[in-house]
């Protein structure tokens, strides 16, 4: 009985210390000069359509798209009832690295493809590369793929190898919005990160994308919030001879 008390106590205490990281991690950003800078006007424009700085965000990276040069990230936010998400906001991607196809090696220079989350304590207002998130690969699936690597991050400096690199200004606004949900309640913000919009002409003009089958798992997720209007439960299940993606 006397071990098993101190076996929940140090669980307790494991616990408690991750989320008193965290909560200083989010402190420190609320602090942030950048938060200050930018906050009321960023609240206007989610006031200016029927939203709330604060409200539940959702980011979606795609690698190509039409109008930009390197891509684009978009920042969806739950509507004020909770019913739907709406667009906020696309931004410029500054540059990424690698190409098409996912990062499944330590040193590739890829910048993966797939589902992430980004979480309160994985925020880094101190980057040199001026603010940075650690969108958390390798994720479940690319563990259980046997992928390795680390520090991938969505941040300024324009300059990537592996990372989704915005420009200063843009990683500032990004910052302040994922903060202000994250100083909510939000306890993840999730990440999609695609080659290109998952539509059967985009994929039929992109016939020389490395990996079909893992292509096919990404248009699964990237169908469900076209079809749903609202990002997916990302799981990853492991038979004897393949690992896939599930949605729900």
């Amino acid at each position: 009985m006397f071990k098993l008390l101190i076996g929940i106590s140090a669980f307790s205490f494991i616990f408690f210390a991750t989320e008193l990281s965290a909560q200083n991690v989010l402190e420190n950003a609320k602090r942030d000069a950048v938060v200050k800078k930018h906050a009321t006007a960023i609240g206007q424009d989610f006031t200016s359509k029927n939203l709330k700085i604060g409200n539940v965000v959702f980011f979606r990276i795609f690698k190509e798209d039409t109008g930009y040069d390197s891509g684009c990230l978009e920042i969806w936010v739950q509507s004020n009832d909770k019913k739907s998400y709406i667009l906020f906001k696309t931004y410029a991607i500054c540059t990424f690295s690698g190409g098409f196809g996912t990062k499944t090696k330590e040193g590739d220079g890829k910048t993966p493809e797939g589902f992430y989350n980004i979480l309160p304590d994985k925020i880094n207002q101190y980057s040199s590369y001026h603010r940075a998130f650690n969108i958390g690969y390798p994720n479940r699936y690319e563990k259980l793929k046997g992928y390795t690597g680390n520090y991938i991050m969505i941040h300024g400096a324009c300059c990537s190898i592996g990372c989704i690199a915005m420009t200063d200004s843009y990683i500032e606004e990004i910052w302040t919005i994922a903060v202000k949900a994250f100083a909510q309640g939000q306890s993840s913000i999730p990440a999609h990160i695609f080659p290109f919009r998952l539509t059967d002409e985009n994929i039929k003009k992109h016939s020389d994308y490395p990996d079909k089958t893992f292509l096919t798992e990404l248009k699964t997720g990237f169908e469900y919030f076209e079809k749903n209007n609202r990002p997916p439960t990302v799981s990853a299940i492991k038979n004897s001879t393949t690992v896939k993606y599930t949605f729900k």
